[in-house]
């Protein structure tokens, strides 16, 4: 099977996965607890009153109506209004998303960047010091609250040190690049603007590394522990005998089939990162979707939690989808199989 026909197979496996989800989504919003029509009314309206709004939003249609008219709108991009900002849904999401969205990248990248050497210095360094240091890391990573993490780090670097700044995207005084993709790193890159790009990176330091220490801690174990079992193969063996050097050895062949398993913790992640960096976003006062949601789940504004659950939905679909193709493309193995 050639990598197209791989790639095209795992579009199409895609779509009842979506749809599915979709349905999930519109059953979820339909039997949680609180009605969505006395909500935005308020507890002092008439019946007449609910009952009038529900006809108009088409809640008192039956079940496979309302679904498909409910698919229609998100497709649509009318995902209702907020009872909180009085806005589209989908506007206020498509507003936030692009500082969620550069907050969970950085730190993926971060996360992967950093895990990928630590886990190859642990995996080939087994029950030594390097091993000891990645267990005590991994250990810490995983067990502590992002929260905690996020307010050490601003306690040590930025009360006691003054070295970062404490919360926001950009400092106080410093204008926002003009809006390319909404992502200042990259929309600051566009414009020429390198002082706003430091200025926006030394804002993500702290929170993308409170949000992907245990993501980091994860990876890193899971490279140690896939290393470890690529050293007892014979192809190890053999470059060794051949007299290739370690680091070639370790670095091109031995990690490309150890971080194959990797792969499905990462995607795994970004979707997790981006539906669960609601702690860190508040600690540090970064105005993403995160926030947002936590913000609708405090007041009961049913429309905004759908929407930041069907993106949160769809990253999740998006990533595994790009965890298979990188599987199919690390592993030709995977593409055989499939035949």
């Amino acid at each position: 099977m050639s990598y197209v026909d791989y790639l095209a197979r795992r579009a199409l496996q895609s779509v009842p996965v979506v749809f599915g989800l979709s349905v999930l989504i519109f059953v979820i919003s339909r039997v949680i607890p609180g009605d969505p029509v006395r909500l935005a009314l308020g507890p002092e309206a008439s019946d007449q009153q609910v009952q009038a709004l529900r006809a108009e939003m088409g809640l008192d249609q039956p079940l496979p109506v309302q679904y498909v008219d409910w698919l229609i709108g998100v497709l649509q991009g009318e995902w209702g209004m907020s009872l909180r900002t009085n806005n589209n849904v989908f506007n206020d999401i498509i507003a936030r998303l692009p500082a969620t969205f550069e907050l969970t990248v950085v730190t993926l990248v971060f996360a992967v960047l950093l895990a990928i050497p630590f886990g190859v210095i642990a995996g080939t360094n087994k029950d030594r010091w390097q091993d000891h240091v990645s267990r005590i890391t991994a250990l810490f990573g995983v067990s502590m609250p992002r929260f905690w993490v996020a307010i050490v780090l601003q306690i040590i670097f930025v009360v006691s040190l003054g070295l970062l700044p404490l919360s926001g995207r950009l400092s106080d005084g410093v204008a926002p690049p003009p809006a390319v993709t909404h992502l200042y790193l990259v929309d600051s890159l566009i414009a020429g603007q390198f002082g706003t790009f430091v200025d926006a990176a030394t804002h993500l330091v702290l929170p993308s590394f409170a949000l992907g220490l245990a993501t980091l801690a994860q990876v890193m174990r899971l490279i140690r522990s896939d290393m470890i079992d690529e050293q007892r193969k014979d192809y190890v063996l053999a470059a060794r005998a051949y007299g290739l050097p370690n680091n070639l050895i370790e670095y091109k062949y031995m990690l490309r089939n150890a971080f194959t398993s990797s792969l499905t913790v990462i995607g795994l992640a970004f979707g997790f990162l981006l539906g669960n960096a609601f702690l860190v976003e508040i600690v540090f006062a970064w105005p993403g979707m995160a926030r947002y949601g936590v913000e609708s789940i405090l007041y009961q504004d049913f429309n905004a939690i759908v929407g930041v659950t069907i993106v949160v939905g769809v990253a999740f679909v998006s990533a595994n989808f790009v965890v298979d193709l990188l599987y199919g493309y690390l592993d030709p193995r995977v593409r055989l199989g499939e035949e």
